[in-house]
């Protein structure tokens, strides 16, 4: 175990392994070496850029993933520090483990080095199946109108530990924390920490749905002021109830409909707060409107959950209304989080690309009467019958994209054998599926790419596949 607990611990001269060379792998090498401990560094491929990256920092780079090249030598280190994309079953994680090396992630090392500057930041934490990057960005954004130094990071954006190595410090970090991270992450201690939601998702990862919910059920553990869970979501209550916290810390539910005492929700067009006033008992702070929230995007269930979900976790930490307010009014959406790209003929075209699973996909095809979807990809073992049987009458038509389009084929040929689909392949794929889903449109409907499935079959990333569909788009507008 790693017994330095602060950034002005000696560190140097400790062995390290780090698995992964992306932006996080990186960030832990360049670290590791400022602290003086000795790096290696795995990795089955990198980038040219980090390859020389890595010379400058003189950190040494083995490009493999193979654990045979893994000697007794080699497993002769202090601690390793992986990257999410090793599953817990990897060849190498099972090695160490067998050598009994203690195994961390950047987040459990940005904990113990989050005191680098006089300014040392109290961490609010965020995960669950849907909406956390929208809910982690809203939440600083309400921060940031209070007044604070905040920095979102985590599974988002800035990698942690160059968040921890900022030389001015921040008062805030709004981490957000993928099952992959939560899986290995060993004890921290968060101000506030929220439970957005539980949906089927990257159980080829975690091997199944309740290895997958105890993953995310430890984003409470050791919270301080604060839990946030789901009143709609019986199993972000039950994380909650077995939940164990620093003492006094409060649980609190969020909502889309009228909040219960001690919840964040809504009363017909306003925003309310029931759980940080000292009357929540007899009466409800106002925070904002429908009106303020409909600025940010396309109002759906999912955005209100967010938006509950971040003021509770503000209101936590001490944020007044105003900052609330001015917080949702200021928030827009990244793109590729149902996104309006255009309107042609009488039908929009919206990208959510970011829809990356059955859950995320849902909140898409509930937002709009009737759909053409653009739908497929990687699976990842999610079934999405559930999906075709609860949207089916509003799904005008579909077109398959992707690794899966059998198997899709076959969900829509058994249970809505009269909606009209076309599977498309090919290198045009996006050109393609957008110029057969406005043919499948009429005036009135919405061409939605939500496509419940990830996007590494066909496309780098879900920006990258949302990149693709808008300039498809763009393309058959300007082809009309």
């Amino acid at each position: 175990m790693i017994t330095q607990t602060s950034w002005h611990d000696d560190w140097s001269g400790l062995r390290v392994a780090v698995l992964g060379l992306g932006k996080s792998g990186f960030s832990v090498a360049d670290t590791l070496k400022e602290l003086g401990c000795k790096v290696t560094v795995y990795a089955k491929s990198t980038t040219f850029e980090y390859r020389e990256l890595m010379r400058v920092i003189e950190a040494k780079l083995v490009l493999s993933d193979d654990s045979t090249g893994l000697d007794e030598k080699a497993l002769e280190v202090d601690f390793v520090v992986v990257s999410p994309g090793f599953m817990p079953d990897h060849p190498m994680v099972m090695a160490f483990k067998k050598a009994n090396v203690p195994i961390y992630t950047d987040v459990d090392l940005a904990w113990r080095l989050r005191d680098k500057t006089e300014r040392v930041a109290k961490w609010i934490t965020i995960t669950g199946t849907n909406g956390k990057t929208s809910t982690t960005e809203l939440t600083a954004m309400m921060l940031h109108k209070a007044g604070y130094q905040v920095a979102p990071c985590g599974n988002i954006g800035t990698p942690i530990l160059d968040a921890i190595r900022d030389p001015e410090g921040f008062d805030y970090f709004v981490v957000e924390l993928s099952s992959f991270q939560l899986h290995y992450l060993h004890q921290i201690n968060a101000e506030a920490s929220a439970f957005l939601n539980l949906a089927e998702d990257h159980l080829d990862w975690h091997g199944g749905i309740e290895q997958y919910f105890l993953d995310k059920s430890k984003i409470f553990a050791g919270t301080k002021t604060a839990i946030i869970y789901n009143s709609s979501d019986s199993k972000t209550l039950e994380a909650a109830e077995n939940a164990v916290v620093i003492e006094g810390c409060r649980a609190i539910s969020f909502s889309v409909g009228i909040p219960s005492l001690s919840s964040v929700g809504f009363v017909e067009e306003f925003l309310v707060d029931r759980a940080f006033i000292d009357d929540r008992d007899k009466t409800a702070l106002e925070l904002a409107t429908i009106e303020d929230v409909a600025e940010i995007g396309v109002v759906s269930p999912h955005l209100l959950a967010n938006v509950a979900a971040a003021s509770a976790l503000a209101r936590a930490v001490g944020c007044d209304a105003a900052a609330v307010l001015e917080g949702i009014r200021s928030f827009r959406l990244a793109p590729h989080r149902i996104q309006r790209v255009a309107e042609h003929g009488g039908v929009l075209y919206f990208d959510d690309s970011k829809a990356t699973n059955a859950h995320a996909a849902a909140a898409s095809l509930g937002s709009f009467e009737n759909v053409v979807w653009i739908v497929g990809g990687l699976l990842k073992g999610i079934d999405l019958k559930p999906l075709l049987m609860k949207f089916g009458p509003k799904i005008r038509g579909a077109v398959i994209i992707g690794a899966d389009t059998q198997l899709l084929e076959a969900l829509f040929e058994k249970h809505l054998p009269l909606t009209p689909v076309r599977v498309v392949s090919g290198i045009d794929v996006m050109q393609d599926a957008v110029l057969f889903a406005s043919q499948l449109a009429s005036p009135g409907d919405v061409v939605l790419l939500a496509p419940a499935a990830a996007s590494m079959d066909q496309f780098k990333d879900y920006v990258e596949r949302g990149q693709s569909y808008q300039a498809a788009v763009s393309n058959l507008a300007a082809e009309k």
